[in-house]
């Protein structure tokens, strides 16, 4: 008999992946499913994004295979974003590596840096992406305690007293996914000499800077010393409302990137050279009105209706969360957080994320998207308030 790898049996499908074919059964019977689950944006690229992808793929010279580092010019506008938003300054040829997403990245990056049987630090609640391809790549996952009382921020005098003598890679997440926790200069410094003085890579996944977050937009490079130890990553799919177009990058030291692209060199060969360019037109030509209207205005709309979800279920939530979802603690009565999910599934058709996906300290917790238009959020919150009769 054929058998798969042992890695296979590790590792479970991923929830989304396993879950959306129960919604797509349910929507095929007529059932109508509402989701607020995954954090896809809805809405489009601005116009002159589109209009530069379809400028450059009308070419006759722009189907070739592209090189794996990137094109220059996307390189190039990744630092001006970095240097106009983060007030970071990067060298384009040599501190960044485009990605096909951030996920890819997190391959890539454990790869480069840690062997089989070695450990990774990997907050709880977090994404599941973080465990499930180090247990695929054979590295030991240590969990680390995120705290709602704590603002979802690590717990460094825990983190201390753990055996860190086999950890290369630490995974932070700020702003924060699942929670909405805020990132902070006073965490980032933190994190910046507990690398220093471990000898720990720290990966700061930086997707939401922008997404309901009016205030100053803070980066892990804006450390003095960052570089030598840290990686950041970030995403056009959130910000930019270009999930599907795959494009991520990493900033580091020029050193750590070279192994990075050894490593991304060796798996795929470059992204389409119009995604590429209109990734670049995104970066340098969005401009802070384009930022405020998608970003800050919709999501703000959107969020005041998930709050009137979460206040139909029962649920409790800090008002001051950022970042494209709504993160809220069930109430004492449910034994675990599927009852509730489930019931809101099948009883109102709405698809919400129970929080144990995110790790054992979610299990008490939900999370509402609000990648979903005004008015099926409207809608869902009727469908709530129908089923739970408040």
């Amino acid at each position: 008999m054929i058998e798969p790898a042992a890695r296979v049996s590790e590792i479970q499908e991923y929830y989304f992946s396993r879950k959306l074919k129960e919604v797509a059964r349910l929507n095929s019977e007529g059932k109508d499913i509402i989701s607020l689950a995954i954090g896809s944006p809805d809405m489009p690229p601005s116009q002159q994004t589109i209009d530069k992808l379809c400028e450059v793929a009308a070419l006759p010279s722009a189907h070739g295979y592209q090189p794996t580092v990137g094109t220059p010019e996307l390189r190039g506008a990744m630092a001006d974003f970095y240097s106009r938003w983060y007030r970071v300054d990067l060298d384009p040829a040599r501190e960044i590596q485009p990605l096909i997403g951030s996920k890819e990245g997190i391959l890539h990056v454990t790869l480069a840096f840690v062997n089989p049987g070695e450990d990774v630090l990997v907050p709880d609640p977090g994404y599941p992406t973080y465990t499930s391809l180090s247990t695929i790549l054979g590295a030991r996952v240590r969990t680390y305690n995120l705290r709602e009382d704590c603002g979802w921020q690590p717990d460094f005098e825990a983190l201390e007293k753990m055996d860190l003598s086999r950890v290369r890679l630490m995974w932070v997440n700020y702003p924060n996914m699942p929670t909405g926790g805020n990132a902070r200069r006073e965490t980032y410094e933190r994190l910046v000499a507990f690398a220093r003085r471990h000898h720990i890579v720290v990966v700061n996944d930086n997707p939401y800077s922008f997404i309901l977050n009016e205030g100053e937009k803070l980066s892990i490079l804006q450390v003095p010393g960052a570089k030598d130890c840290c990686i950041e990553f970030n995403s056009m799919s959130k910000s930019f409302n270009m999930p599907g177009w795959r494009v991520g990058m990493c900033a580091s030291n020029a050193t750590f990137i070279s192994w990075i692209l050894k490593i991304k060199s060796n798996i795929d060969s470059g992204t389409f050279r119009g995604i590429q360019l209109a990734a670049a037109e995104a970066l340098r030509g969005n401009t802070d009105k384009w930022h405020r209207e998608y970003n800050i205005n919709v999501y703000k709309r959107r969020r005041a209706v998930a709050e009137q979800i979460m206040d139909a279920l029962g649920c409790t939530y800090d008002s001051t969360q950022v970042g494209m979802f709504l993160w809220g603690r069930i109430p004492d009565s449910y034994t675990d957080v599927e009852e509730l999910t489930e019931k809101v599934l099948h009883e109102a058709r709405v698809f919400i994320t129970p929080g144990f996906i995110f790790g054992s300290n979610g299990r008490r917790y939900i999370r509402i998207s609000l990648c979903a238009k005004d008015e099926k959020m409207e809608e869902a919150l009727a469908r709530v308030r129908h089923v739970f009769g408040k």
